[in-house]
């Protein structure tokens, strides 16, 4: 009921006023569901039009970004709680000859409502994914078509690639993907990755993160790429007569042509496996990768063992009509050890001989069936100076160096000194020449063999000596050579004594050569 003021009017009570609102507010709700129905409708009718997700848009957007005909085994679309689908059995093939592009065991799409209209798409999980990539060089060419589509992250863990061979006798180079993470996936445009994966050779775990692309249509070997790596657990016993495994850390960018490295390698237990001694080498380098060939250019390569240090130049690479790669390297050290070097190569807890060396060769190590330390060919120049044997060894060089002063005693303060040499290593056996070195009292001159296989020692020349021959021994053996005495009388500075040195190198046996000198007299 409605009331009578004092003027007269009439006012409502307040259940009309209630009422009313309520009123109102029917409209309201009526008219923006009105509102948001014709809004569904709307969105429907577009979604239906521009809908990514179906089997056909998604088959025609793989075909057009791998430039590829593409099958699919199942189809699954998905619209709650985010629209995308699910494909299974799927298998892009491209070219003429179908080429086997990409297998993929289950590609799961997850988009999102909004996306829609924009071409995103916040997320893509391959599964069982197997990428096969064409021989570089054979003209495989791919004309992928502009796209705006953006996938915030592709992932793809448990991917196999397998960098097929333009021999059909090869087998393909394969790298197992532990974990794939792709971000800001577009055309025309780099990605950021983060990859783990095993690497085949050698074997060992490769963590990396960087950036890829944008791919070079066309020119697959134009396409940039930076990024850092740390390789862990590196097998070298793979390579045959050296073990350890070797850790490295570093840097890269570049193209797959030409990547720039540097980094950093440590083997703490690198060892020469005839020798079975294991030392830490450690190195430093800056080299260059050409990806579409898996070969390696070393700018510098500091390498240190013991108190050894070497600077290396050279390649890995793989040369016209020959298997496998070869190592061609150069290689120097200006203050080395002797010691540690023999160190590698010798089965005794100690090396047989110690001094400061200096050390300019040149080393090809070939792709072989060969054991490690007969595949090696080098040619060098050594030098070594204020050297010194190990005690049972000196006792020998010592009595040589008495002789050659006319002493009997054979505890004479010894030093070997500027021994040099020329080295030629091939098969095993080290042919050397003009190898020169002094004790006091006397200074060599010697060539002939070392096998670093079996350590057998090979070597005869001259010594030419302060003193009488004829004092260079006792007893009968005095006797012969004061007999030979006058042979050597023309010297006008000393006497010239044939000497050799046999056995290994761990004994080695100093001696007198006399059969040799009397060949030479005739």
């Amino acid at each position: 009921m409605s009331s009578i003021d004092v003027v007269g009017h009439r006012t409502s009570t307040p259940d009309a006023h209630r009422s009313q609102t309520s009123k109102n507010r029917r409209k309201t709700l009526i008219i923006l569901a009105l509102a948001a129905a014709t809004a569904l409708c709307v969105a429907s009718v577009l979604c239906m039009k521009y809908w990514p997700f179906s089997e056909k848009a998604v088959q025609e957007d793989l075909a057009e970004a791998a430039d590829s005909s593409v099958t699919i085994r199942s189809y699954h679309p998905t619209y709650f709680p985010f629209p995308g689908c699910v494909l299974e059995g799927i298998e892009l093939r491209h070219g003429a000859n179908q080429f086997r592009l990409i297998k993929i065991d289950k590609l799961i799409i997850e988009g999102s409502y909004s996306g829609i209209f924009i071409a995103h798409v916040p997320r893509i999980t391959a599964e069982g994914t197997h990428i096969f990539i064409p021989p570089f060089g054979a003209n495989t060419k791919f004309h992928s078509q502009h796209s705006n589509l953006v996938v915030d992250e592709l992932i793809a863990n448990g991917t196999t690639v397998e960098f097929t061979s333009a021999d059909s006798q090869k087998h393909p180079l394969t790298f197992d993907v532990h974990e794939a993470f792709f971000r800001s996936v577009r055309w025309g445009n780099p990605l950021h990755y983060r990859l783990k994966f095993h690497s085949p050779d050698p074997p060992g775990e490769i963590s990396t993160q960087g950036d890829f692309g944008p791919w070079a249509d066309g020119h697959p070997q134009d396409t940039p790429m930076s990024g850092s790596y740390t390789f862990e657990h590196a097998d070298l016993s793979v390579y045959g007569g050296i073990g350890g495994i070797l850790s490295s850390t570093g840097t890269f960018d570049g193209a797959f042509q030409h990547i720039n490295v540097s980094g950093t390698t440590d083997t703490p237990d690198f060892v020469v496996t005839s020798s079975g001694h294991a030392h830490r080498l450690s190195t430093h380098f800056d080299a260059y990768v050409d990806a579409t060939r898996g070969d390696t250019f070393l700018n510098r390569v500091e390498a240190h063992f013991g108190r050894t240090m070497f600077i290396a130049q050279g390649s890995i690479a793989s040369s016209p009509g020959k298997p496998g790669k070869a190592a061609n390297l150069r290689f120097t050290s200006r203050h080395g050890r002797i010691e540690d070097i023999l160190g590698l190569f010798v089965t005794a807890n100690r090396s047989p001989m110690s001094g400061d060396m200096s050390l300019v060769a040149r080393a090809l190590i070939a792709h072989s069936d060969r054991p490690f330390l007969e595949s090696v060919e080098l040619d060098g120049k050594f030098g070594i100076d204020d050297g010194a044997f190990k005690p049972e060894t000196q006792k020998d060089v010592n009595a040589l160096s008495a002789g050659a002063r006319g002493d009997q005693k054979d505890d004479a303060e010894t030093a070997l000194t500027d021994l040099k040499g020329t080295v030629n290593l091939s098969g095993g056996t080290a042919q050397i020449s003009d190898l020169e070195f002094g004790v006091p009292g006397a200074q060599a001159h010697l060539h002939g063999t070392f096998n670093i296989v079996n350590h057998r020692i090979n070597l005869h020349g001259e010594m030419k000596v302060d003193t009488k021959i004829s004092k260079t021994s006792s007893g009968a053996k005095a006797l012969l050579l004061k007999i030979m005495d006058p042979l050597f009388r023309k010297k006008e500075k000393g006497e010239v004594v044939p000497v050799h040195i046999l056995g290994t190198y761990e004994k080695p046996q100093f001696g007198l050569d006399l059969a040799n000198k009397n060949e030479n007299s005739k």
